[in-house]
């Protein structure tokens, strides 16, 4: 039987990271995208190669760049020809208040949480069967007034999702909104910023990376495309 493949963006650490592993665990040829993180990817590489007994393939790209892209593309295609499941899951955040915002921030912002998704998916669109793009209730409802640009960039991720879904009705397109996740970034938070967070957004634990991955896993065939999917929805204790 062919070997299914997934290809992670900003896959070599965090949600990324597990994503990748979960795959792995199941059988999964993986692809793992970085920007900044060679040795991470690398390890990652060789750790689940080792374990797992699957193909690890590390390609640089920084997905705001539209030649980066192509040149990820070609590499994955000339080695595998078509790729199963692509996630959209590199994010960058630059929490400040308004006053302190500049707009060559929020449009890196914007670049990297949207625009570099569309350019994946206009890119990847025939040769994937599905793209998940990994989004935020901070896109509906539990926004705050540090993160403008992130908020507005998943919010329009969603919108993203929508159209494209419609735009390609070949590749199944979706969308998974989460909470807090317990990543690297959010443990050097200030914990007493976090707990106050977690209260105002009714959130009673962080969610482990790698039960995001599981359930990742666990719903990729039932859902339909265009679904914009609340972790609650398919985690009750959320």
């Amino acid at each position: 039987m062919e070997k299914k493949v997934i290809l992670v963006t900003g896959g070599a650490k965090g949600i990324g990271k597990s994503i990748i592993t979960e795959f792995s665990k199941r059988g999964y040829d993986v692809i793992i995208n970085y920007n900044n993180s060679y040795n991470l990817a690398l390890k990652l590489k060789e750790e689940i190669e080792k374990k797992y007994k699957i193909n690890a393939h590390i390609i640089k790209a920084d997905i705001t760049n539209e030649e980066d892209i192509k040149n990820m593309f070609n590499d994955v295609i000339k080695k595998y020809k078509k790729i199963n499941v692509l996630v959209n899951n590199a994010v960058l955040e630059c929490d400040n208040y308004i006053e302190e915002k500049s707009k060559e921030e929020f449009m890196r912002v914007l670049e990297t949480n949207v625009v570099g998704p569309f350019l994946i998916t206009k890119i990847f669109k025939d040769n994937v069967d599905t793209i998940i793009n990994i989004s935020s209730t901070d896109s509906e409802d539990t926004y705050s007034d540090i993160n403008i640009d992130y908020c507005a960039s998943k919010a329009a991720l969603n919108s993203l999702t929508k159209t494209t879904s419609l735009a390609l009705p070949n590749v199944k397109i979706f969308a998974l909104l989460l909470p807090w996740v317990n990543t690297e970034s959010v443990r050097e938070m200030n914990p007493i910023y976090l707990e106050k967070e977690l209260k105002r957004t009714n959130q009673k634990e962080l969610i482990e990376p790698s039960i995001v991955a599981q359930k990742i896993y666990e719903i990729i065939d039932s859902v339909k495309t265009g679904s914009i999917i609340r972790w609650s929805d398919i985690d009750d204790r959320y």
